[in-house]
């Protein structure tokens, strides 16, 4: 008999009592769905949610994993009710509003969604910039297979998150027997026959007629966004969709035939199956394809007798029951807190000298100076104490992590509320500076800098969250740092000096892709009100460049965790703890500053 996973024949089975039971373990219930969810994020960075029922119909299971595409977090893309309140970006994809329309519909079987997301939100960064990626990946797909003993595996993604696809498709030799389909939607860019893409796919293909391969895709060769191209000559989704269309048709015989608006190539007795808009009116529809026409559904039930039962491909949305009105939750973020009670924590500035310049007076001091004679110049002030007294009153953050072996574990860390500047309370001025500068600084007060999952963790717990105000001119002018400084100040108008503030600018950051970039800057972060930040991990400047976006948040060595009083350096290095404080595994930061070789 045909086993394709969404044929709905009701599996007469009992459900074993682990999966009856109301909720699983690490799960929470949904307050306005069936549903139950858990949260959780690997060494490496990458952070997953699985979605299920919570109350099982049958004892077959199948996985769906959805790769996010760049740029996109896990909450915008399971998706919500569009409004004012709410990024653009939470109405795109609906991808957890989908899933519950097929659930209404699937009676033989129960859908486990896991969504993943890239730390940099960016599956082709991660793979080109973590070590083992693949691996990670392989793994991953792995652990949710068998965790939820599932019966069969559809991988699916949107844009970049084919990146995750194809970085599994080159870790295994061969795919597995448990996957039963794949669906790029508007996503294989990345589609290569040297890597012998197309040569596993139709060995796969090749090994059960219920697997099928679905892609969507659109004309996109003339798109313009701004008055230019989007795509490059070789670049987008149509010409992939022929690459891999011209592969198959030297192993396999392929049709043609219109499809609404799609033209619809199929091989394999539909185990191949190909939707490529023409796209006459030249309109970019790399989301449409998704939310919009319900392309998730029509990936997922093709040749199934659900094919007809959920909507109609193209549209219009079979779904809107389904979505929620406000975005999920993130518990992941909001793990990092400003705790209530903690020991007050100072950096251990000198006394500012009375005759000290104010902010206003530095900035016209330096205006004209030359870079390197502008750093001696703030490096002295800074060290010799001319800092507001708010920066000196380090503010506590509290996180909390579990371990592999599922211990869980508390630390307190300290941050300026801030960013370095000089001056006074009343007038001062955040000054940009490179990271030979910033570093000096913190040996002289046994402070560190930051690193990526603290910008994310000080924005999460950031008691004043400020939209960000990017310049265009003259980025590493003075004049500039002012100007943005003076933004900045004219949003924390009326609001309390000793706050935790975030959202104004990138941090200066620790990280190990230094020890590959010497001679580099590192910058993360200013994120934007949604939590998504501007800037991902980003090694590309040369490290005496500054503009007025960089901003240094020290931090102080001292971190509390489980009880224990410990130095952030140690923390960082040890591969116990070093969760707490890094999305990216274990960083020595004294070994990470001598292979950048900063100012050397």
């Amino acid at each position: 008999m045909h086993r394709c996973w969404m044929t709905a024949v009701l599996l007469l089975v009992a459900v074993p009592n682990a999966w009856a039971q109301s909720l699983l373990p690490g799960f929470d219930k949904t307050a306005q769905f069936d549903e139950q969810v858990r949260w959780t994020r690997l060494k490496s960075g990458v952070r997953v949610l699985v979605n299920s029922p919570v109350n099982w119909k049958t004892s077959r299971r199948v996985l769906v994993i959805y790769a996010t595409p760049n740029g996109n977090t896990i909450e915008q893309t399971l998706g919500c009710a569009a409004s004012k309140e709410v990024d653009w970006r939470f109405d795109i994809q609906h991808v957890a509003a989908q899933t519950r329309r097929l659930r209404e519909i699937a009676t033989g079987h129960d859908i486990v969604l896991a969504v993943v997301q890239a730390p940099q939100l960016s599956w082709p960064t991660f793979r080109r910039e973590q070590s083992g990626a693949g691996t990670i990946i392989r793994e991953l797909v792995e652990s949710l297979t068998k965790e939820f003993a599932a019966d069969s595996v559809v991988l699916s993604c949107h844009s970049g998150g084919a990146s995750f696809l194809f970085g599994y498709l080159n870790a295994v030799e061969s795919l597995p027997a448990s996957l039963e389909r794949i669906v790029f939607l508007d996503a294989n860019y990345s589609y290569s026959d040297e890597d012998r893409h197309g040569d596993k796919l139709l060995t796969w293909l090749h090994g059960d007629a219920a697997r099928r391969l679905v892609v969507v895709a659109y004309d996109d060769r003339e798109i313009t966004l701004n008055g230019k191209k989007v795509v490059g000559p070789d670049g987008g989704t149509f010409r992939a969709s022929q690459r891999m269309l011209t592969r198959f048709r030297r192993d396999i015989e392929l049709t043609e035939r219109d499809h609404g608006p799609f033209q619809q190539t199929s091989g394999l007795e539909g185990q191949v199956q190909f939707f490529v808009h023409p796209n006459p009116d030249n309109k970019i529809l790399h989301t449409a394809l998704v939310g919009e026409m319900n392309g998730l559904l029509h990936g997922l039930t093709l040749g199934t007798d659900l094919e007809t039962k959920w909507g109609a491909f193209g549209g219009p949305r079979a779904y809107t029951k389904w979505v929620q009105p406000q975005p999920f939750a993130n518990p992941l973020a909001v793990q990092a807190t400003v705790p209530v009670a903690a020991p007050e924590v100072r950096l251990d500035f000198p006394a500012r000298s009375a005759d000290a310049p104010t902010g206003l007076q530095f900035q016209r001091q330096i205006a004209e100076l030359p870079r390197d004679q502008r750093e001696a110049v703030v490096l002295r002030e800074i060290t010799s104490g001319n800092v507001p007294e708010f920066l000196r009153r380090l503010k506590p953050i509290r996180v909390d992590v579990t371990d592999d072996a599922g211990a869980k574990h508390g630390a307190t860390y300290f941050v300026m509320s801030d960013y370095l500047a000089i001056g006074t309370d009343e007038d001062f001025f955040r000054v940009p500076i490179t990271p030979a500068t910033a570093t000096a600084i913190a040996d002289k007060l046994d402070a560190s800098l930051i690193t990526a999952k603290i910008s994310d963790d000080v924005f999460a717990a950031a008691q004043v969250k400020l939209d960000p105000k990017p310049l265009t001119k003259d980025r590493d002018a003075v004049s500039t740092f002012w100007q943005h400084h003076q933004i900045i100040e004219e949003q924390l108008r009326g609001k309390p000096r000793d706050l935790l503030v975030a959202g104004i600018k990138k941090d200066v950051v620790l990280t190990n892709r230094l020890k590959e970039k010497p001679h580099k800057v590192a910058i993360y972060g200013w994120h934007y009100p949604d939590g998504r930040p501007i800037q991902s991990v980003y090694v590309g400047h040369v490290d005496w460049y500054v503009d007025y976006s960089h901003g240094v948040r020290l931090m102080s060595q001292q971190i509390i965790v489980d009880g224990r009083s410990l130095k952030v350096s140690d923390v960082l290095k040890d591969s116990r703890w070093c969760s707490l404080l890094s999305s990216e595994g274990p960083i020595d930061a004294a070994e990470v500053v001598r292979a950048a070789s900063w100012g050397r």
